[in-house]
């Protein structure tokens, strides 16, 4: 058993703590004298006998020392690879201190420790320090002690416990996203991956340099650890394991059913349930070292093409608890959770919020067994207008003689004013001006082909956006038609010669082709039988005799030529007819005589020629019967020589 002795005044007397069974004794300030000089000594009883510690002599207000640290936070910084500590700053101790950090890699007992001596600052009530040149991928031990920096005899701390800091969360979770429609509900199930380890199969590892410390990394190192960065998480950041924070939009608006705190999950999955409104689901990882970035699920609204026009709304009407009301600005086509505007039971006073000649697409939801269901989705306009600008970039293509092709930009929501019914399309011929026709276009078109328009003519063409309260402002344009085409006369021409050859060339081979495939059958040719034939009429010629000298012809003294004359000229004209020739030579022998006056012998000739005509036309005769001989036709001129 110890006891301390402190003396509390000048006369040396003494105040003794008794019954110290430890090593260590506190004893409260109000009992001590800390302004002055004092002694204190420490005797030990053991049995019946005593030492006692030699005296020290100590001003106590000269004399402080610290608690050990407790609640000790870690995160990573954002700029520089320091690690910051930070635990409660008790009012008691209100003088600067200095602070001892000793760390070592987890996971490595043989390792040494590397201790740091650092400055302590205050922030937010907290003591705070900065370990610098650490690498974010690897996890830490680290204890902590403290001391004043402005007292006489400062005196350390004990060590605090043991703290892991795993690895920062430099990326986000990777979601996956799955949605199920149930009748107004849709049923969103987030998916990630929890973990995964440091890709190394690629690289062996690394060898620390020789000389390197826990907290400082050599450059190439460091350039070594950077390829074996993950894609997903490392293992080193879920060491003291990770918890997953999701949050909506839809419950920051205060819709019913949602439940306006984060949800958290230690899992790698979740399913919550959202209208049909547009929301946004944020998703990110925290650990004992910080947070990851936040991975943004945008699930937009429930496409609908046949959305209408609200025909009537809640917002006159009271909204009864357990119904949301949600009103989004739609500046276009694509809809996004922008300026919304949420109405409930308790903050129906937002309604003042709606403003005129804006387009809202109109949400109604109701809770149904704690899950938030679409009732009712519309445009709706609290006033309506006419279009304040006319249509953009309105342009004429394609002029032709009677058409033209016209294009524009459609007008956005914000310049409608109103809900657009349709297109008002006008063309006006300015040599008349009377001539003005207009012609009503679907809204859901940006294109139109303009016909039947007069040729070389000019036109004043204009185009308006059309509300249910009335027009607006108008595009015009002025175009001139193309002349009217004319006849080309050398191209007709050219037409006209290439159909003529055309035709000739097929006119030919249609004959060639008829001429093989079904020959022509002549008709026989049969000649006119005239049984009392007109004697040819030979004109006579008158013969003039100045001298005429008769011989005496012998018959047997007929020359050799004359005989072959007449032989000739029988085989030739009169084959199988030798017995009339035979008697005509004997009667012209026997009248030989009788020949050699000028009488006979023009009766001879005009005889001789009349046999020769008969003679040819039986030839003929017989030449045409030949050619057509049962049904058979003979090319005659092939034959001939």
């Amino acid at each position: 058993m110890c006891y301390v002795c402190v003396p509390r005044n000048h006369q040396q007397s003494k105040t003794l703590f008794p019954n110290i069974r430890n090593t260590s004794h506190k004893i409260r300030a109000e009992l001590l004298i800390r302004s002055r000089s004092v002694d204190i000594w420490v005797v030990a009883h053991i049995g019946n006998s005593s030492c006692m510690s030699p005296r020290r002599s100590v001003t106590l207000k000269h004399i402080v020392k610290y608690e050990a640290p407790r609640n000790i936070l870690v995160s990573w910084g954002k700029n520089k690879n320091n690690l910051i500590l930070r635990w409660p700053w008790p009012a008691a101790e209100s003088y600067p201190a200095v602070a001892e950090v000793c760390l070592r890699r987890d996971g490595h007992p043989s390792e040494s420790w590397e201790t740091r001596l650092t400055n302590v600052t205050i922030n937010e009530s907290m003591y705070q320090i900065n370990a610098m040149n650490l690498m974010k991928d690897s996890v830490y031990q680290v204890k902590i002690r403290q001391r004043s920096n402005k007292c006489i005899e400062p005196l350390w701390s004990d060590w605090s416990s043991v703290v892991i800091v795993p690895a920062e969360l430099e990326e986000k979770p990777e979601i996956t996203t799955k949605i199920r429609r149930i009748n107004g509900i849709r049923e969103v199930t987030l998916t990630w991956r929890k973990d995964c380890s440091l890709e190394t199969e690629s690289f062996p590892s690394a060898p620390r340099p020789e000389g390197t410390s826990v907290g400082l990394a050599a450059p190439h190192y460091s350039r070594y650890r950077r390829l074996l960065k993950p894609k997903h998480m490392p293992s080193a950041a879920a060491v003291k394991g990770v918890t997953y924070n999701l949050s909506d939009t839809q419950s920051s608006h205060g819709c019913p059913c949602m439940n306006k705190k984060t949800k958290n999950t230690e899992g790698n999955n979740y399913t919550m349930y959202v209208s049909y409104s547009a929301v946004n689901i944020s998703v990110f990882a925290k650990n004992d070292a910080g947070e990851s970035p936040k991975a943004i699920v945008q699930v937009p609204a429930e496409p609908a093409e046949d959305l209408k026009i609200c025909d009537n709304t809640s917002l006159k009407k009271k909204i009864t608890r357990g119904t949301c009301l949600e009103l989004y600005e739609a500046e276009n086509a694509a809809l996004s959770p922008k300026n919304v505007i949420t109405l409930t039971a308790r903050n129906k006073g937002h309604q003042t919020q709606v403003k005129d000649y804006i387009r809202y697409l109109y949400f109604e939801h109701t809770c149904d067994h704690r899950k938030p269901r679409t009732v009712k989705r519309c445009f709706f306009y609290q006033k309506e207008g006419v279009p304040i600008r006319e249509p953009q970039d309105f342009l004429a293509y394609g002029e032709t003689d009677t058409s033209v092709d016209l294009s524009w930009k459609a007008i956005s929501y914000t310049d409608q004013r109103g809900f657009q019914t349709h297109y008002n399309l006008c063309r006006v011929k300015i040599t008349s001006r009377d001539d003005k026709e207009c012609f009503n276009i679907s809204t859901s078109k940006v294109k139109y082909h303009l016909d039947k328009l007069t040729p070389s003519s000019e036109y004043i063409i204009s185009l308006a956006a059309v509300t249910r309260v009335g027009e607006g402002p108008q595009a015009t344009l002025t175009i001139n038609t193309k002349t009217e085409k004319s006849f080309n006369v050398s191209l007709s021409f050219g037409l006209v010669v290439g159909f003529f050859l055309l035709s000739t060339m097929c006119t030919f081979i249609w004959r060639r082709i008829k001429d093989k495939i079904f020959p022509p059958v002549p008709k026989p040719v049969i000649p006119e039988f005239n049984p009392c034939r007109q004697e040819t009429q030979v004109p006579e010629r008158k013969e003039t005799v100045d001298d005429l000298t008769l011989h005496h012809l012998d018959p047997g003294e007929k020359s050799n030529s004359e005989m072959a004359e007449v032989t000739t000229f029988t085989e030739h004209w009169n084959d199988g007819s030798n017995e009339e020739m035979q008697s005509e030579g004997s009667d012209s022998e026997g009248s030989i005589n009788e020949s050699l006056n000028p009488g006979s012998t023009r009766q001879a000739l005009r005889s001789s020629r009349e046999r020769e005509v008969t003679e040819i036309e039986q030839v003929d005769t017989e030449l045409a019967m030949l050619i057509y001989k049962n049904g058979l036709v003979f090319d005659m001129k092939a034959e001939s020589p």
